[in-house]
């Protein structure tokens, strides 16, 4: 649990939602035991996988996949799409960034004495990795992937038009332990169960038909607040996946990837996660057994939401407080790439970093996430254009981070050089 108790109206959330859906504590008992029985048969098919047990496909097959690699990337809720930029462009834009870094040494970033992930929103090469056209179709595939529910209202809604969102990068380097990013979800915290409205993508959940949640069905998550408390680095808009471009080789146990590859049944168990409570010591040989849980809405802790920053972060499983899950089993080194590869991942999905880099070489990524144009993050760019052009951070990201404006080598508007890029930027556009 977290250090610091759960607020009282953590407790009225969940009674908010068991008096909303019908026989809740009924019809969520049995689809808990229903899950947990799931994971079981999961967690050894995912373990016998390895890395392969991730998606795997070519940039140039995107338009020609046959139904069935489709619908197992929309079950596993992730992708290494290979070959979406040259090697040598990415090799390049490496390069670039290492020697932005040098000339610009007092730059955000951390470890403190050896900084290898960076609060750098706006270099040259960010900029214009944002606007590579591969890297916007990839995005635009990716977005396509959603689809609307019956006589929802799509209006400002184009899953063909995507928007780049800023994000960073980082060149960690072999022999450090990485700790910062333990398994975790973004794209909401509490929010998932507190906002009405992000609560609708989770419904067949909730009302006990779990096996019918489809993660890809837009409803709620268009105009969802994923964002309620303002905490900083908390992306307050719709990211269909989240993603990295490679600047480098790297493969299992050299600091990539991990993700637990099965988006519906880990959605599933999270979401009910919070109603029940264990019977038995956490360290018990049957805690496993969903005998040993019991419907519980009297205690306000949502596990794995974690306070911090006047807001809420998470859901951070942990082997502690979501067994059921064997995230020692479970969660999956994505295989190898090379530069030019990019990884995607559902915006539910339970990620994490290597905390190990064995490897003899950086494990560099710049992190660009697939974003379609809704109402509500066109709000956002359009926001974060502005900060753009005046070298500041985005709107999403803390306001203690440094200014890039007087940084040597800062990327400008005039280095998104294809309409399309623009365009996802925020800017307008005329066709002649």
């Amino acid at each position: 649990m977290s250090a610091t108790p759960a607020p009282d109206h953590f407790r009225e959330i969940k009674k908010e939602i068991a008096d909303s859906y019908p026989d809740f504590q009924e019809r969520a008992t049995r689809s808990w035991a229903d899950i947990l029985g799931e994971l079981t048969k999961a967690t050894e098919a995912i373990k016998k996988g390895g890395p392969n047990y991730i998606p795997q496909i070519d940039f140039a097959d995107l338009d020609s996949l046959p139904a069935e690699k489709l619908e197992e990337v929309k079950r596993k809720g992730c992708v290494v799409v290979h070959d979406v930029v040259d090697d040598v462009q990415a090799l390049s834009w490496k390069k670039s960034l290492e020697e932005f870094v040098k000339a610009n040494p007092d730059v955000d970033g951390f470890p403190d004495e050896d900084k290898q992930f960076f609060q750098l929103y706006w270099t040259k090469p960010q900029v214009e990795a944002r606007a590579h056209p591969n890297m916007l179709v990839v995005q635009s595939w990716l977005n396509n992937l959603y689809h609307g529910k019956p006589g929802q209202d799509l209006t400002g809604v184009d899953l063909s038009t995507p928007l780049s969102y800023a994000d960073r990068f980082r060149i960690r380097h072999p022999g450090v332990a990485w700790d910062r990013h333990p398994p975790h979800i973004d794209g909401g915290s509490i929010e998932r169960w507190e906002d009405p409205t992000f609560r609708t993508c989770f419904e067949d959940i909730l009302n006990g038909n779990w096996r019918q949640h489809d993660p890809f069905a837009l409803g709620g998550r268009i105009s969802a607040r994923h964002s309620m408390y303002r905490r900083p680095n908390q992306s307050s808009i719709f990211r269909s996946f989240q993603g990295w471009l490679a600047m480098s080789e790297t493969a299992p146990t050299q600091g990539t990837l991990k993700v637990f590859p099965d988006v519906l049944l880990s959605n599933a168990y999270l979401i009910l996660r919070p109603f029940f409570r264990p019977l038995v010591a956490t360290d018990s040989p049957d805690i496993l057994d969903a005998k040993n849980w019991t419907f519980d809405i009297s205690y306000a802790e949502f596990p794995g939401i974690i306070a911090t920053n006047g807001g809420w972060h998470g859901p951070r499983p942990t082997p502690e407080m979501h067994p059921h899950l064997r995230l020692d089993d479970t969660m999956t080194s994505v295989p190898k790439v090379n530069p030019g590869d990019t990884v995607f991942w559902h915006c539910d999905m339970i990620h994490s970093v290597e905390q190990e880099h064995t490897g003899s070489g950086d494990s560099a990524v710049m992190y660009i996430p697939a974003v379609p144009l809704t109402p509500m993050n066109k709000a956002y760019i359009e926001r974060q254009r502005e900060s753009f052009v005046q070298g500041v951070r985005p709107p999403d990201y803390p306001d203690t981070t440094k200014d890039e404006k007087d940084f040597v080598g800062t990327g400008r508007a005039e280095d998104i050089t294809n309409l399309l890029g623009k365009q996802a930027m925020g800017f307008p556009i005329t066709v002649a």
